[in-house]
Parts: C-alpha cells; sequence; structure tokens
C-alpha cells in the first residue's frame, strides 16, 4: 500500500498569533505528519490519525490550519519553495494548489490508514 508523500519547504507556521518560522518544512511521509523549522528542527509531528487538516473560509487561498496532538497551527503554503511534484513557485495559484495537495495528502492517508 503506498502512502500519501507530500513535502513542502518555506512554509510559515504559525501558533496563537505567533510566527515559528518563516521558512519551515511540512513533511508528511510513512503516515506522520512533521512540521519542521527552517533549520530541521521538529516543531511537532504526530500519526495522521492525530492530525486535523482543513481551509478556513475566511483565509487567505494559500493558508491552511492543521490541528496537531490538539495545537492548532497555521500553515502558509505559498509554494515558493516547493520540493514536491506541482505548481512552479511565483505564480498566483500555486499556493492555493499546494494547500490543496497538502489537504488531499492528509485526507488520502487517513482514509488508508482506517481500511487497514
Amino acid at each position: 500500500m503506498a502512502e500519501a508523500e507530500f513535502n513542502a519547504t518555506g512554509v510559515r507556521i504559525e501558533r496563537s498569533l505567533r510566527s515559528l518560522t518563516r521558512a519551515g518544512q511540512v513533511k508528511i511521509q510513512d503516515g506522520r505528519l512533521e512540521l519542521l523549522t527552517s533549520r530541521g528542527q521538529e516543531i511537532d509531528s504526530a500519526p495522521l490519525d492525530a492530525v486535523h487538516a482543513s481551509k478556513p473560509w475566511f483565509a487567505a487561498r494559500d493558508r491552511a490550519r492543521a490541528k496537531v496532538n490538539g495545537t492548532r497551527y497555521v500553515l502558509t503554503l505559498g509554494g515558493a519553495g516547493e520540493d514536491s511534484a506541482g505548481a512552479a513557485g511565483g505564480t498566483e495559484g500555486a499556493g492555493e494548489s499546494t494547500v490543496r495537495r497538502f489537504l488531499d495528502a492528509v485526507r488520502s492517508a487517513r482514509a488508508g490508514g482506517a481500511k487497514r
């Protein structure tokens, strides 16, 4: 069974109106979500079963919310440092497509974990 993979760099990660990093990394690998600083230090991580991700209707197109281990984070996935296949950085729709791919990766990995 293939796991959903996602990797985006250059991500702004915020918690409670406080910026934790402006150039962080979001990774989904082996059934886990990891939030990392620009230096590769772990901010938070959890199995995807303990993660809830959504797109708030009132937020900018390049933003997503993630609740990891009960802690709420705001992720700004601008697409500028994108590692995964997808839209090139610098275009207006890049952040929106990165958010869509992030949400799809979380949902598909959770759905795959529920079937096991």
